[in-house]
């Protein structure tokens, strides 16, 4: 009976916790602020340092990325300087996975002058999580520290405030910077165009969708013609991908 008291108190004060925060982050008009608004959030539960990473799915070959982070100016410089993004594991494992996990020995082995490097500017422990939505686009969410480890008690006591606000911190992120990063994302396509992008993913050619939908092929290349211009692209090909790719085709 206890331990349902315990947990039913924890519940209440969670969900107080959650309606409280989502409302200052909500409120927030530019990633900027809303980044401010995160790194408070982390030091309440025990983080000195936190980065925000947002990457669009286009262009597909080099996609567009933000970055924000209160993480020492040195480390900053030499992270930059050595290219450490080339080969910082917890971005590969962050692209593989949404699932949290924390930083360890294991996770940097293949990338040891970057572990020794980030501890030595006081970057010791760390916990991460991606997210990922239904446009394409991610997010990751980093907390660290100095010091303190991260004890599993700890980590299981925070786990749904941590996920919450990696979520949370996504949908922030992706509501202030989508518009300019990727206005592709805010355009609509008919029914029409949808299904004939659909096909043209296939790899039908007009003629052949244009018989499968009984309408004209002019018609068929109409909707095309019509989607690339909503979707900034250069060819049918590149259409379907991109509708594709922004989760438009579903």
């Amino acid at each position: 009976m206890p331990e349902i008291k315990a947990l039913l108190f924890k519940t209440g004060i969670m969900k107080t916790w959650q309606e409280e925060q989502i409302q200052s982050l909500l409120n927030c008009d530019s990633a900027t602020d809303l980044f401010e608004r995160i790194q408070l959030l982390a030091h309440e539960l025990g983080f000195d340092y936190c980065a925000y990473g947002i990457r669009m799915p286009l262009p597909i070959s080099a996609p567009k990325t933000e970055m924000f982070n209160n993480y020492p100016s040195g480390w900053q410089a030499s992270y930059k300087a050595k290219n450490y993004l080339a080969i910082d594991p917890t971005i590969a494992l962050g692209n593989q996975t949404t699932l949290p996990f924390i930083w360890s020995d294991k996770l940097f082995s293949s990338a040891r002058d970057l572990w020794e490097d980030a501890r030595a500017h006081g970057l010791e422990h760390g916990w991460v999580q991606s997210c990922r939505d239904a446009q394409g686009i991610s997010g990751m969410l980093t907390l660290a520290r100095s010091g303190e480890k991260l004890l599993t008690s700890e980590l299981r006591a925070k786990t749904s405030e941590l996920s919450w606000l990696a979520q949370t911190a996504h949908f922030g992120m992706s509501r202030c910077l989508t518009a300019k990063m990727l206005p592709e994302a805010g355009m609509t396509l008919s029914s029409r165009e949808i299904e004939v992008l659909r096909w043209t993913a296939e790899g039908k050619t007009s003629s052949e969708v244009a018989d499968i939908l009984r309408i004209a092929e002019r018609t068929v290349n109409f909707h095309i013609n019509n989607a690339m211009v909503k979707l900034n692209a250069n060819n049918k090909t590149a259409a379907a991908i991109r509708a594709a790719v922004l989760g438009l085709l579903y």
